[in-house]
């Protein structure tokens, strides 16, 4: 018998789409979709109506120094935090939206470079999730990158892109001593702040 926790008695061949324009074309596209699916006492919903955002897909990673016990964090203005008791200046992951082609690994790898300075680290891949599926498709791939912090920090980001981006180093007991009560209150690093706990004594196991 399947696993329920790994697959639904429903799958993609179990709703349709009726109609599907766009709305809204800028940095962003929102779509109007028209549709309907199975339920789960075996009859049809809909047809309903839903606008979904189109992020499509990124990739963020908690950056760590396993050797040392450090943690670093990204800090940049976030207009979705406007009203944030902590203000916009959100720390973060580093992160950012993949190309055409590209792959979760290759992303990371030039974000750690524009926001971090950062060449050469050890990806591990955590996990793949929606971050907002209730009318978002955007899809993160998560990562930790184990690197060298020594020196590290500064400020970072394109200038083309009109980022300013301040990259800062945090010994790991400060950073999850307070992670539920500060600027970290984003769903990316929350998640890897979490990960980096459980598996933080096998990862400085390893480095010896």
């Amino acid at each position: 018998m399947a696993n329920p926790l790994e697959k639904t008695q429903y799958g993609k061949d179990d709703f349709e789409v009726e109609d599907d324009k766009i709305v809204y074309d800028g940095f962003f596209k929102m779509y109007h979709l028209r549709l309907k699916h199975k339920t789960f006492a075996g009859g049809w919903l809909g047809p309903i109506s839903r606008e979904l955002f189109h992020r499509g897909e990124a990739a963020a990673a908690i950056v760590y120094d396993r050797k040392q016990d450090l943690v670093g964090l990204i800090e940049q203005f976030r207009i979705g935090a406007l009203d944030s008791p902590y203000g916009p200046w959100c720390l973060e992951t580093v992160a950012g939206m993949m190309e055409p082609g590209e792959s979760g690994d290759g992303l990371i790898a030039r974000e750690l470079e524009e926001e971090a300075g950062i060449v050469g680290a050890e990806l591990v891949y955590i996990t793949s999730y929606y971050s907002s599926p209730g009318g978002c498709n955007e899809k993160i791939h998560l990562y930790c990158a184990l690197c060298d912090l020594t020196d590290a920090g500064g400020h970072f980001g394109l200038a083309e892109e009109h980022e300013d981006i301040r990259f800062s180093v945090h010994p790991a007991e400060e950073v999850f001593a307070t992670m539920y009560s500060n600027r970290t209150n984003n769903a990316a690093t929350l998640l890897g702040l979490q990960w980096l706990q459980l598996n933080r004594s096998r990862l400085r196991e390893q480095s010896l």
